[in-house]
């Protein structure tokens, strides 16, 4: 969190500014991953360095590990609680790949039997 400035606290303004997105994403992810800033007196919302390091690691997941909102919601809880995060899965098991590989083999088929009754 070396690029995050010294302070007690930040406005959503600053925060949005800092983890690059806008504030109705970070208001989203409060929602999301049981973000409760505190509140000034006039209602605004104060993230502590903590939170805003939070924010930096969900903005990580997302953006550029590919996790899911649900990935990274539970990749969080993992390092809470000292796991290591799983990595998203990526990809279709094999089994479905070749029945999809079957079918589409078939399909061909039976697009050059018609196409050779029509010609005929």
């Amino acid at each position: 969190m070396s690029e995050v400035p010294d302070k007690l606290f930040f406005r959503i303004g600053e925060v949005a500014e800092l983890v690059g997105v806008e504030p109705h994403v970070l208001r989203y992810w409060e929602t999301e991953f049981k973000l409760r800033p505190q509140r000034s007196s006039s209602g605004q919302r104060l993230y502590r360095r903590q939170e805003v390091g939070r924010f930096l690691k969900v903005r990580q997941l997302l953006h550029q590990e590919g996790y899911t909102i649900a990935g990274a919601r539970k990749a969080i809880a993992e390092l809470a609680s000292g796991e290591a995060p799983a990595r998203p899965q990526v990809g279709v098991e094999m089994e479905a790949l070749r029945d999809t590989l079957r079918r589409v083999r078939r399909l061909r088929a039976e697009i050059v039997a018609l196409s050779g009754e029509v010609r005929g």
